[in-house]
């Protein structure tokens, strides 16, 4: 027994050595942590405010009343997310919903040897073997595979250019793909031949980590799959008006590339939300490949975060630049809304500008009046400020499908335009006037606005 006892003892010894603590608690460490700023973010550093309306504003108050609340830290997008980079989301899905048909269409049929084709055949987009391969050392993990759209778990073959063009199709195998992908003849006109865009949708799922923290047993029961079609609605600019020629609008502003820097519209809440999911996808993929930590997820604000940053650190601001008014000292219009009693062009745009225009505010955010309302992480009630906490507050109850837009829009007036001001929009709908920027938590040290200079 004293033999056992001895052996046991210099065993812990040993590995007490080993480890070089010396014994000492010293706890047990992650990987080396380097705070990254996103690229195109601000950091808003956390603090206290009072969001709500002021006393002057009576009809506001009966949603809005003034309410000091504190907020953490995040980073949040300079600008609204523009055409171009909602259109990479766009991309994203639709090549990996074609990618993935080609590749069942090459394991279920056979494929072909390609006889008279140009490109060999479909089995130059056979799957590439499981994603959970040790082989899979690919540089780009986040294009290996669509998990939204592979039931047989295997790595999509990004080695080939899709192939676009009909008269270079390699075989009757791939025609047969490419042909579910476009709608019919008899639905297209002018010689175009134009892509089924509700073909391509986004899956992912989310746990209500709220209702699982408050509930025991199997949190199963609380993780939802979404299945979001990507493509925005580009017949706002025909439904959202009567009697009005907006066609150009129609066909041009999300696909010509004189509108790339533009805010997006004719996005969901729904799609907005489907966009943050994959941009933390996509980002943590590419991270992962390189052997590094993953980044925070991006996300719409909530309400309160919107307003805070809004305001710019400017206690008491009506709008983000601080003053009461809509114009600086030469006259000269401060944001793109509907000024004058309707006259759209006096601040020098009819419909929306690009998304970095005008001055930016303290925090260095672009827009956050005017050009296009946004999207919060918020569901919208009129009493939710009587009840929300005063700590990082949001009110999202996943039975309204009412949620808040704040900043107002390029066809709004100016009241919308407040910092203080809401509005809502139902989460399924689209508006040429509703776009959405994002946020990421910042981690680490949090930084407080109103603490004193060090």
């Amino acid at each position: 027994m004293k033999k056992l006892v001895f052996i046991i003892s210099v065993s812990f010894l040993l590995a007490s050595c080993g480890s070089g603590d010396r014994g000492q608690l010293v706890g047990a460490k992650g990987k080396k942590w380097h705070p990254e700023k996103p690229l195109g973010m601000s950091l808003v550093p956390g603090g206290s405010f009072s969001m709500g309306k002021s006393d002057e504003d009576l009809a506001g108050l009966q949603n809005a009343p003034t309410k000091t609340v504190t907020v953490r830290s995040f980073y949040m997008d300079e600008t609204e997310i523009t055409n171009s980079e909602y259109r990479k989301f766009v991309h994203w899905v639709r090549d990996s919903t074609i990618r993935q048909r080609l590749g069942e269409e090459a394991e279920f049929s056979g494929g072909g040897d390609g006889d008279g084709g140009n490109n060999g055949s479909i089995q130059d987009f056979a799957f590439k073997g499981s994603a959970n391969a040790d082989d899979a050392d690919d540089e780009t993990p986040y294009q290996q595979y669509s998990i939204h759209y592979d039931p047989t778990n295997q790595r999509l073959n990004w080695d080939v250019d899709i192939i676009w063009e009909t008269n270079e199709y390699p075989d009757q195998y791939y025609v047969t793909v490419m042909d579910e992908m476009y709608l019919p003849a008899d639905q297209s006109y002018n010689g175009q031949r134009l892509m089924d865009v509700t073909k391509f949708k986004y899956s992912y799922k989310t746990m209500d980590i709220e209702a699982a923290a408050r509930s025991k047993g199997d949190r199963s029961q609380f993780i939802k799959e979404h299945l979001v079609e990507v493509y925005p609605d580009t017949t706002v600019w025909i439904r959202d008006f009567n009697y009005s020629y907006n066609e150009p609008m129609h066909n041009d502003y999300f696909w010509h590339a004189a509108y790339d820097e533009y805010p997006v519209v004719g996005v969901s809440w729904t799609q907005a939300k489907a966009f943050c999911d994959w941009r933390t996808l996509y980002h943590n993929a590419y991270r992962r490949s390189k052997g590094i930590h993953n980044v925070n997820s991006y996300r719409l604000p909530s309400e309160a975060e919107w307003e805070y940053a809004a305001r710019g650190g400017i206690e008491g601001a009506t709008y983000p630049w601080g003053g009461p008014y809509a114009k600086d000292d030469r006259g000269c219009f401060l944001a793109n809304f509907k000024p004058m009693r309707g006259d759209y062009a006096a601040d020098q745009a009819l419909y929306t500008v690009e998304a970095e225009s005008f001055e930016a505010n303290d925090f260095g955010l672009y827009n956050m009046s005017g050009n296009v309302a946004e999207w919060v992480n918020s569901s919208y009630s009129a009493e939710s400020y009587q009840y929300s906490s005063t700590i990082n507050p949001n009110v999202n109850d996943k039975k309204n499908k009412r949620k808040v837009v704040r900043g107002g829009s390029w066809k709004d007036v100016s009241y919308y335009l407040e910092v203080s001001s809401r509005d809502y929009e139902y989460a399924d709908s689209a508006r040429s006037y509703i776009g959405f920027r994002t946020v990421q938590d910042y981690l680490g040290n949090d930084l407080d606005l109103n603490q004193p200079p060090r």
